[in-house]
């Protein structure tokens, strides 16, 4: 198993609990994103560097993920994407995508990218809390229990 994640809108906290889950399991966590980052000194953490453009880091992940890979990502159509190639799926907000579930929130999705290109005023997503970093730390721990057995 690979933790593959969308490193470019991932907050540091969460970042933060992979680099130490990487570790203490041994799995291997791959950072990708189109701009350099630091990361710690670890033969489990490495980066993938992509080059600017609109969706190439998700397309680098859909390329290289596989089955029973965890991906951690708040992109919808990304999380749909990986969930086609048999992989599981975590928002940094600890909450789990799966292909019942993924369809519903492309709906949605679609839906309000409309309502914003109407014009129409949209709220966006809550400041991130520690609550979901603790939610976060929970279903990464259940996610990864159940992917090692």
């Amino acid at each position: 198993m690979n933790i593959w994640i969308d490193a470019d809108a991932c907050p540091n906290p969460i970042k933060e609990i992979l680099y130490r889950i990487a570790i203490r399991k041994s799995i291997k966590i791959n950072l990708v994103a189109n701009q350099w980052l630091n990361i710690p000194p670890s033969p489990f953490i490495s980066r993938l560097l992509v080059e600017h453009g609109f969706d190439k880091a998700d397309n680098k992940i859909v390329e290289l993920v596989e089955l029973n890979d965890l991906v951690i990502t708040s992109d919808i159509p990304l999380a749909s994407d990986v969930l086609n190639k048999g992989a599981f799926v975590l928002t940094p907000r600890g909450e789990v995508y799966t292909l019942e579930t993924i369809k519903e929130r492309l709906v949605m999705r679609d839906f309000m990218e409309t309502m914003r290109a109407s014009g129409i005023q949209t709220k966006g997503s809550a400041p991130f809390s520690s609550k979901d970093r603790e939610k976060f730390a929970n279903q990464l721990d259940i996610l990864v229990k159940r992917l090692t057995k």
